[in-house]
């Protein structure tokens, strides 16, 4: 008898656990009676990576993408969060000439993003978290829409440069600064899928720092590998530290996302 109440009460307990969560976190795998059933009563917050298709030294073309993908689905439980598909076509600027890149018009873009944002609103999120691969004009595009968009639809959002708001996290782990495809962002890489890493086809002189300010400019930018100091971020390949990176990495976005939304809830907005 005792062992049929624990059995009973186990039941009873998974069913609990099982109802509070969805049976996927990606909106484009659920089913849409199920996501009617969350969205927006137990689930208010969406994650939307962002990045495009370009050069990346010796990881994917689509790192932009691969990488907020991962992060998203890496903390979307913990945020309790949907993770909406990527949208891997991105302004890819100074390196749209290199084999595999596309390149989208900052218009055409801005006006993308923005019907998207208003689809994730109209499917009543009421935080919009975006998870940023790629910088440059992107960027400037992501954060005006975002801020429009909010302001117009009543909506909460957060664009988010992940390598640069972890920057003291590539500091902590590597001591040394990093670069477009250099030793950060390959090792995010690597951390999610070592195959995507070919490291035999690697040579330091794939590598070239940026310019600083008003002293040089080329396009298109003669290497796939952009060192945001002289003389650091080469890759290194080491799979521990990529394991950590990615960890550290992810919890200080995941705790961004966090202490936003609760101080917008504190202020009642």
């Amino acid at each position: 008898m005792k062992n049929l109440v624990l059995s009973l009460a186990f039941c009873f307990i998974s069913f609990l656990l099982f109802a509070q969560s969805p049976s996927t976190r990606e909106m484009d795998r659920i089913n849409w009676m199920e996501f009617a059933e969350f969205v927006p009563e137990k689930i208010t917050t969406v994650l939307l990576p962002t990045g495009t298709l370009e050069p990346h030294g010796v990881i994917n073309n689509g790192a932009d993408n691969t990488a907020p993908f991962a992060m998203a689905m890496d903390m979307a439980e913990e945020l309790n969060a949907m993770v909406a598909p990527t949208l891997n076509y991105g302004i890819t600027g100074s390196m749209a000439a290199y084999p595999g890149a596309f390149q989208i018009s900052e218009e055409a873009y801005a006006l993308f993003v923005r019907d998207i944002l208003k689809g994730l609103a109209k499917n009543k999120f009421k935080n919009i978290i975006i998870l940023n691969g790629h910088g440059g004009g992107q960027t400037a595009v992501l954060q005006k829409v975002a801020a429009e968009v909010a302001n117009e639809l009543g909506v909460r959002t957060l664009v988010i440069n992940w390598w640069s708001f972890a920057s003291d996290v590539t500091l902590e782990v590597f001591k040394e600064d990093g670069g477009h495809a250099g030793l950060n962002e390959t090792a995010y890489i690597q951390a999610i899928d070592p195959t995507l890493v070919h490291k035999e086809r690697y040579n330091p002189d794939q590598a070239t720092a940026y310019p600083k300010p008003n002293t040089w400019s080329a396009v298109p930018f003669p290497s796939s590998i952009g060192l945001y100091q002289e003389g650091q971020g080469y890759p290194n390949f080491d799979q521990a530290q990529a394991d950590e990176y990615f960890k550290k990495v992810n919890a200080k976005v995941a705790g961004l996302i966090k202490e936003t939304i609760r101080k917008w809830d504190l202020a009642g907005i």
